[in-house]
Protein backbone atom coordinates (compact mmCIF):
# COMPACT_ATOMS: atom_id res chain seq x y z
CA UNK A 1 0.00 0.00 0.00
CA UNK A 2 1.02 3.27 -0.59
CA UNK A 3 0.99 5.77 2.26
CA UNK A 4 0.25 9.56 1.67
CA UNK A 5 0.80 12.57 3.65
CA UNK A 6 -0.75 15.68 2.92
CA UNK A 7 0.22 19.19 4.17
CA UNK A 8 -2.06 22.07 4.74
CA UNK A 9 -2.95 24.89 6.77
CA UNK A 10 -4.24 25.63 10.05
CA UNK A 11 -4.70 29.34 11.50
CA UNK A 12 -1.84 29.98 9.36
CA UNK A 13 0.37 27.56 10.17
CA UNK A 14 1.43 24.47 8.34
CA UNK A 15 0.45 21.04 9.51
CA UNK A 16 -0.09 17.85 8.24
CA UNK A 17 -3.97 17.34 7.01
CA UNK A 18 -3.84 13.51 6.45
CA UNK A 19 -1.14 10.47 6.65
CA UNK A 20 -2.21 7.11 5.85
CA UNK A 21 -2.92 4.85 3.23
CA UNK A 22 -4.59 5.45 -0.22
CA UNK A 23 -7.94 4.26 -0.15
CA UNK A 24 -8.02 4.53 -3.74
CA UNK A 25 -6.01 1.50 -4.36
CA UNK A 26 -7.05 -1.81 -6.10
CA UNK A 27 -5.61 -5.08 -6.28
CA UNK A 28 -6.57 -7.00 -9.41
CA UNK A 29 -8.24 -10.09 -9.12
CA UNK A 30 -8.23 -11.05 -12.93
CA UNK A 31 -4.52 -9.89 -13.43
CA UNK A 32 -2.49 -11.29 -10.37
CA UNK A 33 0.36 -8.59 -9.02
CA UNK A 34 -1.34 -5.64 -10.66
CA UNK A 35 -2.18 -2.60 -8.31
CA UNK A 36 -2.83 0.64 -8.95
CA UNK A 37 -3.16 3.57 -6.71
CA UNK A 38 -4.73 7.16 -7.52
CA UNK A 39 -2.89 9.14 -4.84
CA UNK A 40 -3.72 13.08 -5.94
CA UNK A 41 -5.49 14.73 -8.46
CA UNK A 42 -6.18 18.23 -9.34
CA UNK A 43 -8.78 19.53 -11.83
CA UNK A 44 -8.26 21.89 -14.87
CA UNK A 45 -8.71 24.79 -12.69
CA UNK A 46 -5.89 26.10 -10.98
CA UNK A 47 -5.18 24.91 -7.83
CA UNK A 48 -6.16 26.98 -5.06
CA UNK A 49 -4.64 27.46 -1.85
CA UNK A 50 -4.32 26.69 0.93
CA UNK A 51 -5.98 22.82 0.59
CA UNK A 52 -9.17 22.55 1.33
CA UNK A 53 -8.87 19.26 3.43
CA UNK A 54 -10.83 17.89 0.83
CA UNK A 55 -9.70 14.01 -0.68
CA UNK A 56 -9.47 14.69 -3.99
CA UNK A 57 -9.25 11.10 -5.32
CA UNK A 58 -12.70 9.97 -3.60
CA UNK A 59 -15.07 9.07 -6.27
CA UNK A 60 -12.76 9.88 -9.36
CA UNK A 61 -14.92 9.93 -12.71
CA UNK A 62 -11.48 9.24 -14.63
CA UNK A 63 -7.93 8.13 -14.48
CA UNK A 64 -7.03 11.25 -17.26
CA UNK A 65 -6.93 14.66 -16.29
CA UNK A 66 -8.99 17.37 -18.00
CA UNK A 67 -5.99 19.76 -20.08
CA UNK A 68 -4.32 21.28 -17.09
CA UNK A 69 -5.57 18.95 -14.37
CA UNK A 70 -3.59 16.27 -13.08
CA UNK A 71 -3.25 12.62 -11.39
CA UNK A 72 -0.61 10.99 -9.45
CA UNK A 73 -0.68 7.07 -9.97
CA UNK A 74 1.55 4.30 -8.67
CA UNK A 75 1.08 1.08 -10.48
CA UNK A 76 2.57 -2.37 -9.91
CA UNK A 77 3.52 -4.33 -13.18
CA UNK A 78 3.44 -8.18 -12.52
CA UNK A 79 5.69 -10.01 -14.74
CA UNK A 80 4.58 -10.65 -18.17
CA UNK A 81 4.49 -14.07 -17.70
CA UNK A 82 0.76 -13.41 -15.75
CA UNK A 83 -0.96 -11.95 -18.60
CA UNK A 84 0.80 -15.17 -20.72
CA UNK A 85 -0.47 -18.02 -18.35
CA UNK A 86 -2.57 -20.61 -19.28
CA UNK A 87 -6.55 -19.93 -17.90
CA UNK A 88 -5.78 -15.72 -17.68
CA UNK A 89 -8.82 -14.27 -18.84
CA UNK A 90 -8.49 -11.39 -20.95
CA UNK A 91 -11.80 -10.28 -20.70
CA UNK A 92 -12.03 -10.14 -16.65
CA UNK A 93 -9.02 -8.34 -17.00
CA UNK A 94 -10.75 -5.74 -19.44
CA UNK A 95 -13.71 -5.70 -17.31
CA UNK A 96 -11.70 -4.56 -14.40
CA UNK A 97 -9.88 -1.89 -15.84
CA UNK A 98 -12.77 -0.74 -17.16
CA UNK A 99 -14.34 -0.26 -13.46
CA UNK A 100 -11.33 0.52 -11.69
CA UNK A 101 -8.96 2.57 -14.26
CA UNK A 102 -12.13 4.81 -15.74
CA UNK A 103 -11.01 7.09 -18.67
CA UNK A 104 -7.31 5.08 -18.99
CA UNK A 105 -9.30 1.89 -19.86
CA UNK A 106 -10.06 3.27 -22.90
CA UNK A 107 -7.08 4.66 -24.45
CA UNK A 108 -6.18 1.09 -25.12
CA UNK A 109 -5.65 -0.17 -28.25
CA UNK A 110 -8.72 -3.17 -28.51
CA UNK A 111 -6.14 -6.37 -29.22
CA UNK A 112 -4.42 -6.90 -26.12
CA UNK A 113 -1.37 -5.44 -26.54
CA UNK A 114 -1.46 -3.28 -23.55
CA UNK A 115 -0.36 -0.36 -26.56
CA UNK A 116 -2.00 3.32 -25.56
CA UNK A 117 -1.94 6.73 -25.77
CA UNK A 118 -3.52 9.51 -23.98
CA UNK A 119 -3.93 13.67 -24.19
CA UNK A 120 -1.29 13.88 -21.28
CA UNK A 121 2.25 14.98 -20.73
CA UNK A 122 3.52 11.78 -18.27
CA UNK A 123 6.51 11.97 -15.98
CA UNK A 124 7.31 8.46 -15.13
CA UNK A 125 9.29 7.17 -12.43
CA UNK A 126 10.66 3.70 -11.99
CA UNK A 127 10.82 2.89 -8.47
CA UNK A 128 11.34 -0.54 -8.27
CA UNK A 129 11.87 -3.15 -10.54
CA UNK A 130 12.42 -3.44 -14.15
CA UNK A 131 10.46 -2.44 -17.20
CA UNK A 132 10.55 -1.73 -20.95
CA UNK A 133 8.58 1.23 -22.82
CA UNK A 134 7.90 -0.33 -25.92
CA UNK A 135 7.01 2.33 -28.86
CA UNK A 136 5.71 1.66 -32.23
CA UNK A 137 7.67 0.26 -34.78
CA UNK A 138 8.89 -2.48 -31.58
CA UNK A 139 11.70 0.13 -30.49
CA UNK A 140 12.20 -0.83 -27.11
CA UNK A 141 14.14 1.02 -24.24
CA UNK A 142 15.36 -1.20 -21.22
CA UNK A 143 14.34 0.79 -17.45
CA UNK A 144 15.83 0.21 -14.09
CA UNK A 145 14.86 2.10 -10.96
CA UNK A 146 15.38 5.62 -10.58
CA UNK A 147 14.88 5.95 -14.80
CA UNK A 148 12.41 8.52 -15.84
CA UNK A 149 10.42 8.82 -19.03
CA UNK A 150 8.68 11.73 -19.97
CA UNK A 151 6.40 10.50 -22.34
CA UNK A 152 4.42 13.36 -24.64
CA UNK A 153 0.55 11.91 -25.64
CA UNK A 154 2.58 9.00 -27.50
CA UNK A 155 1.29 5.37 -28.20
CA UNK A 156 3.71 2.97 -25.79
CA UNK A 157 3.05 0.14 -23.51
CA UNK A 158 4.92 -1.31 -20.52
CA UNK A 159 6.10 -4.29 -20.32
CA UNK A 160 8.03 -6.51 -17.11
CA UNK A 161 10.29 -8.73 -18.90
CA UNK A 162 11.23 -10.37 -15.54
CA UNK A 163 9.97 -12.64 -13.13
CA UNK A 164 9.50 -9.89 -10.32
CA UNK A 165 7.22 -7.19 -9.91
CA UNK A 166 7.84 -3.81 -11.10
CA UNK A 167 6.70 -0.09 -9.62
CA UNK A 168 6.48 3.08 -10.89
CA UNK A 169 5.08 5.95 -10.12
CA UNK A 170 3.57 8.52 -12.91
CA UNK A 171 2.21 11.98 -12.82
CA UNK A 172 0.28 13.34 -15.61
CA UNK A 173 -0.69 16.30 -16.95
CA UNK A 174 -4.24 17.15 -19.36
CA UNK A 175 -2.66 18.45 -22.59
CA UNK A 176 -4.98 20.01 -25.16
CA UNK A 177 -4.45 18.89 -28.23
Amino acid sequence: MVRRIVTGERNGKSVVVSDGQVENTHDYASVPGFRTTLAWATTGAEPTLPFDGRDPVVGIESMLPAPHGTRVIVVQFPPDSVMAAPGFDGAAAGAEYAKYLPGLAESFDTDGSGFHRTATVDYDVILSGELWLELDDGELRHLKAGDIVIQNGTRHAWRNKTETPAVMLSVLIGATT
